[in-house]
Parts: C-alpha cells; sequence; structure tokens
C-alpha cells in the first residue's frame, strides 16, 4: 500500500526525532536506518521542501527535526514524500457513475481516510514512546555526539511502525 520511498522517509523521521536536537549525517541515517545513502539524500530533500526537516552543511552540521517530535504526526512525513491518493471519482472513468463511487471504490476511499486518520493522529513522540514486543523495522544504533561511531541502541528503542486501523462502521 506505501511506497519504498514512505517507508524510507518514516524511518528517517523516527530516527531524526530520537536523536533531536542534535544534527545527524546523512550517512549516519542511513547507517541506522538501512537506507541506500543516495535514496536517502532525496527522501530528505522532500521533507526539507516540506519544512519538516533542515540539513546544514560543514562542520557540525546535518539533519534536524524542525519541530518537536510531539508536533509531527506521520501522515506529514508520508504526504512529504507520496501523498496517499484518495479516490474522488471513478477510477474506470464510467459516465454513469458520474462524481459518486461505486460501493467498491467508496469502500476502497474509506479504507484510505481510515489511515490517514490513524496516520494524523499518531505523532513521532508517541512511536519512539510506545514499548513493543514486535520486531522492528531495523535496530537503532546511537551515535555518540564525541564521535561519529555508530553503536547499538539499548532495547527499548526500537522503530515499531505500526499503526491500529480500526474497522469502519457500517
Amino acid at each position: 500500500m506505501f511506497s519504498q520511498t514512505v517507508e524510507y522517509a518514516l524511518r528517517a523521521a523516527v530516527y531524526l526525532a530520537q536523536r533531536r536536537p542534535d544534527p545527524v549525517t546523512t550517512e549516519n541515517i542511513a547507517q541506522a536506518t538501512k537506507v541506500p545513502q543516495a535514496y536517502l539524500a532525496k527522501v530528505i530533500s522532500s521533507l526539507v521542501k516540506a519544512g519538516l526537516v533542515k540539513s546544514q552543511r560543514g562542520v557540525g552540521g546535518g539533519v534536524t527535526l524542525v519541530r518537536p517530535p510531539e508536533d509531527v504526526n506521520i501522515l506529514e512525513v508520508v504526504n512529504a514524500v507520496d501523498p496517499i491518493k484518495r479516490i474522488t471519482t471513478c477510477p474506470l472513468d464510467l459516465m454513469t457513475h458520474g462524481m459518486k463511487l461505486c460501493p467498491l471504490h467508496r469502500r476502497v476511499d474509506n479504507a484510505y481516510a481510515m489511515v490517514e486518520n490513524a496516520f494524523r493522529s499518531t505523532t513521532l513522540a508517541e512511536i519512539l514512546a510506545e514499548p513493543g514486543q514486535s520486531v522492528p523495522l531495523c535496530e537503532v544504533p546511537t551515535v555518540e555526539p564525541s564521535s561519529s561511531a555508530v553503536v547499538p541502541a539499548k532495547p527499548n528503542h526500537r522503530m515499531p511502525l505500526e499503526v491500529e486501523v480500526a474497522a469502519p462502521a457500517d
């Protein structure tokens, strides 16, 4: 349902939320989140354009979240790189449907709406704070401030990206 770009953007955003306010190099983000560095650079560029992160070159530079993790929801991250495309007209261009969606496409669009609402109501801080027993997308190593060495994170610093979506009431 979601593109690889969305997956990578969510990994990077959660990692940056964990590191905030310290700047992190794209090399460290790529290594920690298992995202190819060249692809990550494009993802970061989209996040910068959306105003979610800032990037500064040079000594002491790196990438940081612009706002606190409590103020960034995961829908913003998704929309920055590959927005959820809602169904507003018949995808088959059937004239008999006009502006109304058939029962199938209405339900599909309702599912998209539920995902949007779940993502809109989930902040990066909530993702970081949620304890989980599930296997994370990737281990989130910590970067020691005095060096660029990457070390494994504590067990509770994992990146679950599970969102519960309630079934539609029909």
